[in-house]
């Protein structure tokens, strides 16, 4: 299985945003840092807000063209279809609840079986979740300290179609995200018409 192994804070640095959302990312940043304060090319602009959006959910080229095509073919505005979707990526959910402090993490804890998706156990980190769904750790590895302590400890993004229940280590999608709720700093417009060429 594929992944996205380049350093994480070099990479914030690179895009200029903290795609990581580690505090430290953006730490050794200047006005120069992203693109070496030359003018983008529309082209350029493009492609830049496409890679922000690989970072942000970890995936690669060919996931994000698969993910597009998808949402060109079902109803609904692309741009706002396409970030729904990868926003209800279960590794996506996992990190935004707080079972995991990263997206990579996040995607780690699911592969390895620690969670379960509406009491079954699942390994699939790109598996989507549907309005209701209720994701939580499994029961063994609620002993491990790492995992008890991410979910007691971390704070999830205060979403409104999230809802955490802390004492069963539970989390639940109570409806799909709003373009306004979802908090990744995107221009999917340009996304689009970087695959329309």
């Amino acid at each position: 299985m594929a992944t996205r192994r380049e350093p994480r804070f070099k990479l914030c640095r690179r895009l200029g945003v903290n795609v990581c959302g580690h505090p430290k990312a953006m730490k050794r940043m200047d006005d120069k840092a992203a693109r070496g304060g030359k003018k983008i090319s529309e082209y350029g602009l493009q492609l830049l807000e496409k890679q922000k959006l690989k970072a942000y959910y970890g995936i690669l080229e060919r996931q994000l063209a698969r993910y597009m095509k998808l949402s060109q073919m079902s109803k609904g505005i692309t741009g706002e279809v396409l970030l729904q979707t990868l926003e209800c990526r279960l590794d996506n959910l996992v990190y935004r609840l707080g079972f995991a402090r990263s997206i990579r993490q996040a995607r780690q804890v699911v592969t390895h079986g620690h969670i379960t998706l509406n009491g079954k156990r699942v390994n699939i980190p790109s598996q989507t979740v549907k309005e209701n769904d209720v994701i939580s750790l499994r029961q063994e590895s609620r002993k491990n300290p790492v995992f008890a302590n991410n979910f007691q400890e971390l704070h999830p993004f205060g979403l409104n179609y999230l809802e955490k229940n802390p004492e069963e280590y539970t989390g639940k999608l109570l409806r799909m995200p709003q373009r306004d709720e979802i908090p990744v700093e995107i221009n999917e417009i340009l996304i689009i018409e970087h695959y329309s060429q």
